[in-house]
């Protein structure tokens, strides 16, 4: 039986925790035998052979190094060496990393390792962390250091934040050299916009395949709900619905307040904090994040539009959420986030600034006027559930794009 080791910072928690988790129940499905080495922040029950790599104590020595060195991905190594004598023991037939940062690894040992075999390693890039000296994601300041060289962040103090040391220089100097030394690594972005991004960088020297993201279409459809009425919403209201974990500014969060001020919409937030639920204009209905994802398919099936303000994304899943559920997304343009709904070739400019396709609309970022422009153009030209359905089912069926994975397992296994 064929052996797969996946490595990433969440367990069947968060869109790359499920994607993981769906990716190995599949595998299983297919006959391999597969493994989760995890972190524990971020943890819900799974399916699959667990390996957690940090106790929380543990996780928080992890979390200082980060915060006090800028050292993210270079704390503690023991368990992580740990993980390392697993591999040798076990020697499995594919590894395939996800996030690797999240404050649960030592990359340098484990990397040290994996440059000396030659096990083949798949890699979903999920975010730019990989080729960047500090940051997830550069392009909500436009910072494009990551092509020569990372020194002088400008994101020092976002995730993950160090609090007085910049050592991106350093951190860049040494992914390049660990990360760019394996035998035999396919990178898997999961967003167009990504593939383009890391072929730019100095992974661009593996071999890039894209493969989007996909959600369980059985879960999230279109369903009859009379949630509207339950949280007593006007039936005359356009209902604005907004989803982020957390609700921070780079997601939107004052975007959002401000689109509240529009009368005629009823905007939704779900995944606030209990503080910011306390804080939000007592216009806007909040609610705080949940798990349970029928009560997740209600609220994307209550409303009239989804709206996406995100100023620094790969491939955000929640667009996939609503259209499968027959609601249109509206989002801004950034990163792969528009790749949910845009086809070229059915593009129809509303105006400057805002493009409208089959299944939603494309806003550029900070344009709050424009996003209530798209909404109203949205209530005066509906666009039908069906055909936000059709796209998803097309397009992001869990089960046809994670099959990509297991073609790319015994591809490269085969070599």
């Amino acid at each position: 039986m064929k052996k797969l080791l996946e490595i990433g910072s969440s367990l069947n928690c968060g869109a790359p925790g499920k994607i993981a988790e769906q990716i190995g129940l599949l595998a299983m499905s297919r006959g391999w035998d597969v493994y989760m080495a995890h972190g524990v922040r971020h943890s819900n029950l799974s399916q699959l052979k667990t390996i957690p790599m940090v106790t929380p104590s543990e996780e928080r020595i992890h979390a200082l190094y980060s915060l006090l060195l800028d050292r993210h991905g270079l704390g503690p190594n023991a368990k992580t060496k740990v993980l390392v004598e697993w591999i040798k023991m076990n020697k499995p037939d594919i590894i395939h990393l996800h996030n690797i940062h999240g404050y649960f690894l030592n990359y340098k040992t484990l990397f040290e390792y994996l440059v000396t075999t030659d096990i083949p390693v798949i890699w979903t890039l999920h975010d730019c962390w990989p080729f960047t000296g500090h940051c997830a994601y550069f392009d909500a300041v436009d910072c494009l250091r990551w092509k020569s060289g990372c020194h002088d962040c400008p994101l020092r103090t976002d995730y993950p934040k160090s609090m007085f040391i910049d050592r991106s220089k350093k951190n860049y100097e040494l992914k390049k050299r660990l990360f760019t030394g394996l035998d035999k690594c396919v990178m898997v972005p999961v967003s167009n916009w990504l593939s383009r991004i890391t072929r730019e960088s100095f992974m661009g020297a593996y071999p890039v395949h894209v493969i989007h993201n996909g959600i369980d279409l059985n879960t999230f459809k279109p369903i009859r709900t009379d949630l509207r009425k339950r949280l007593g919403i006007e039936s005359k209201k356009t209902v604005v619905l907004g989803l982020a974990a957390p609700w921070i500014p780079r997601k939107g969060y004052n975007d959002m307040i401000k689109l509240s001020e529009e009368p005629d919409f009823q905007v939704v937030m779900v995944g606030v904090s209990a503080e910011q639920q306390s804080e939000l204009p007592q216009n806007i209905i909040s609610v705080t994040r949940t798990s349970n994802q029928q009560e997740l398919v209600e609220y994307y099936n209550m409303a009239d539009v989804f709206v996406n303000p995100t100023y620094s994304d790969n491939f955000p899943t929640t667009n996939l959420e609503a259209l499968a559920c027959g609601t249109p997304v509206i989002t801004y343009r950034t990163g792969g986030s528009p790749e949910a709904i845009s086809d070229v070739e059915n593009v129809k400019k509303v105006k400057d600034g805002i493009e409208c396709y089959p299944t939603g609309m494309v806003v550029e970022q900070g344009n709050i006027a424009g996003m209530a422009d798209a909404v109203w153009e949205l209530h005066i030209h509906p666009i039908t559930s069906e055909d936000c359905r059709k796209r998803a089912e097309k397009h992001f069926d869990k089960d046809k794009c994670f099959e990509e994975y297991i073609k790319l397992y015994d591809l490269i296994s085969k070599r």
